[in-house]
């Protein structure tokens, strides 16, 4: 069996949130079907159209966005693209309108309330987040197509039924399914993981376009945060939550003037290096993101949008309080992604199949080896410092109350965040020779636990924090 080839542009995506599996997943998904329709030869010929969401798509996918997803990515938006200042009126008056302009172009009648159709109890084999789009044309013909979106924004299914990364199949110099392979190049060629990492990129484009994408990555994460640090107000949705990150940098900066990115990191190291206060700081980064997230902000999937906050706020605290360089950035996102793919590979990184040790776990993880390599740390306590990051998020629950990705994800990012700088640092302080544990024994714990795990844990909205707090789905 030929192993998955998984790129670090796979891992990391630029996106719109709230959700990589609930909004970007299925955005692409209806970008894909839309391929199909011109490829047909029938796109100018559809007279109706009509979408099913199943099971945890249905159960959670207003509150997700799932909704605006489809019906953006049919109308020709990208989530790469699209102004996020007015994305939700561009939803609203598509439809109000009750019409469709399938590519931008051709317009078709939609009803809402019929043609896009939410089966919460129906689940479809494949992955518990399925959609399926039904075209009719004026001659007559049907054209349907089944996707599922797996988590991180990746999807499979369609008519060639292959995801994205198996359509650039190239032959890597070092192929790693498991935790070991990687292990095994690092002892043999005295490598850094980020080294092994970028030497496997160079199989789908050159250097230069590596530090360009990966650049690209890290500008975005850094507008995140920015962003959110500096926007007030009420999240989405109907749980009336208050953003919190504006008000923290507020308090934390006092009354420093500065201009831009560059002069508020100034400001932050200039202010002080305490522990109190490098904690409020990676937790005001980390819920900066999030709460970005959750307003339909565009955010890197890293892995998933629901942990978006994790590997910035993580990487904000090396360049802030490590006197880290940005051209560091770079390795820490190699090596962050291979833990991201080695978990896809041999577990999941879908909470609608894991919970949210898949997300913040997986996440949490990532961002603990990314760290390790930049605070000096050999490729084994790189592993070492992911295997104890997921280690203490085995189980998490995945329990979004309202179906939104805001209580408990936002929070958790913040945890996630700190369990991560908190890992890095024991392995730093550790053998790992003589380690009990490895990652590869905890990535197979993670997928046993996942498989264990009931479905009403599992971005379901029917357990948990969200069927024991006073707010009702109605209210959303």
């Amino acid at each position: 069996m030929q192993e998955e080839q998984i790129s670090v542009f796979d891992i990391f995506k630029i996106g719109i949130g709230p959700s990589s599996s609930h909004t970007l997943g299925p955005w692409r998904a209806a970008q894909k079907f839309l391929q199909t329709l011109k490829k047909s030869g029938s796109i100018d010929t559809v007279l109706s159209l009509k979408i099913v969401l199943y099971g945890s798509l249905a159960k959670t996918g207003k509150g997700h966005g799932t909704d605006l997803a489809v019906i953006l990515g049919l109308s020709g938006y990208d989530p790469v693209t699209i102004p996020t200042h007015n994305i939700t009126e561009t939803f609203d008056i598509i439809r109000q309108s009750a019409r469709l302009q399938l590519d931008g172009k051709y317009s078709v009648p939609f009803n809402f309330a019929e043609d896009l159709e939410f089966r919460m109890f129906e689940s479809l084999p494949g992955h518990p987040n399925a959609l399926t789009f039904t075209a009719l044309t004026t001659g007559g013909s049907r054209l349907s197509e089944t996707y599922y979106s797996i988590g991180g924004g990746f999807i499979s299914g369609g008519s060639d039924d292959t995801s994205q990364t198996k359509s650039r199949r190239v032959s890597l110099v070092y192929p790693i399914e498991f935790a070991r392979d990687l292990l095994g190049y690092v002892e043999g060629s005295g490598k850094s993981i980020s080294q092994i990492v970028h030497e496997n990129e160079l199989s789908w484009r050159s250097s230069s376009e590596i530090e360009q994408e990966l650049n690209a990555i890290w500008q975005v994460m850094k507008d995140s945060v920015f962003r959110g640090c500096h926007t007030t107000g009420v999240l989405p949705g109907g749980l009336e939550v208050k953003r919190r990150a504006a008000e923290i940098n507020q308090t934390l900066l006092g009354n420093d003037h500065y201009e831009g990115y560059e002069g508020w990191m100034d400001s932050i190291q200039k202010k002080g290096s305490g522990f109190q206060y490098t904690l409020d700081w990676v937790s005001c980064f980390a819920l900066a993101v999030n709460e970005e997230n959750a307003a339909y902000g565009r955010v890197v999937t890293s892995p998933t949008n629901g942990a978006a906050g994790v590997i910035p706020a993580v990487l904000l605290y090396y360049l802030a309080f490590c006197k880290g360089k940005e051209s560091d950035v770079r390795c820490f996102l190699l090596t962050a992604s291979e833990t991201g793919c080695i978990f896809k590979k041999s577990a999941t990184i879908s909470a609608a199949m894991g919970g949210c040790q898949a997300e913040i776990g997986v996440s949490s993880a990532m961002a603990a080896s990314g760290l390790t390599e930049l605070l000096g740390g050999t490729p084994q306590q790189c592993l070492m410092a992911a295997e104890i990051a997921m280690e203490h998020h085995l189980g998490m629950t995945c329990d979004p109350v309202g179906g939104l990705v805001q209580i408990p994800c936002i929070e958790r990012n913040t945890m996630g965040a700190i369990k991560a700088i908190t890992a890095a640092q024991l392995a730093l302080h550790s053998d790992p020779k003589v380690a009990k544990v490895s990652l590869d024994n905890v990535v197979k714990t993670m997928w046993d636990t996942a498989q264990d795990m009931h479905s009403r844990y599992k971005e379901t909205s029917e357990g948990g924090l969200a069927i024991n707090i006073p707010i009702s789905l109605s209210d959303c």
